[in-house]
Order: C-alpha cells, then structure tokens, then sequence
C-alpha cells in the first residue's frame, strides 16, 4: 500500500477520472471526520457513492453518496491511499485543520494514465 499526495493543481482532474472511470455504483465508502474542537465523528457509514467532485471555483469537494452529501470547504490537502492502480482511502484536510478520512469498503479500480 502507497500513500500519495495529489497536487491542488490536479484535484478536478483526479476525481472527475474516480467519477467517470471508477464503478462506484458497487462501492460503499465510510467517511469518518477528526477534529480538535468535536473529536472523531462517523459522518457516513457504508453508505453507496455516487460520486466525488472538486469544484474550483467555490473551493469545495464534495463527496455524493446516496441520500448525503457530504462537503469539504477549503479542502488544503489531499493524499489517497493506493494497492497498485487500487484506490482503498482518500485524506483531506481542510483550512481549519479539520481531517477527512473516506474510506472505500471495497477498492476502486483507478483509470490508467493517458498516454502521451
């Protein structure tokens, strides 16, 4: 298992590809939310998703599960846990600290790299 930071620059990229390459229809994720002032809160559990977009403009990733959006402001960093082309976790971390841990039940098969 590798952890990789995805650049700010490749945010939308990386997970319009999770969105539209990924089968989410079969994947359930667990979204567990750590923070210093309210502590380590499940914020989803096991729910099916739907998608995951980073929109630019308005500094949000927004993660769509069914009947839950959950919403991440000013996300700062980003690393996902990776088994070979298998996404198993994304990490953000917001401007306020605030840690976004969405864990995948089952891998995600991630789309290969375009070729140059």
């Amino acid at each position: 298992m590798t952890t990789r930071d995805i650049k700010k620059e490749e945010w939308k990229s990386f997970f319009d590809g999770v969105s539209k390459f990924g089968d989410l229809d079969s994947k359930c994720a667990d979204i567990e939310v750590i923070s210093l002032h309210l502590g380590d809160q499940i914020a989803a559990e096991w729910i099916p998703m739907l998608g995951i977009v980073y929109e630019p403009r308005s500094n949000i990733l927004e993660i769509g599960l069914e009947g839950l959006n959950h919403l991440i402001h000013r996300p700062k960093t980003i690393h996902v846990e990776e088994r070979g082309s298998e996404l198993l976790s994304i990490h953000v971390t917001d401007e306020d600290e605030v840690q976004h841990i969405i864990r995948l039940r089952s891998p995600l098969m991630l789309a290969p790299p375009a070729k140059s």
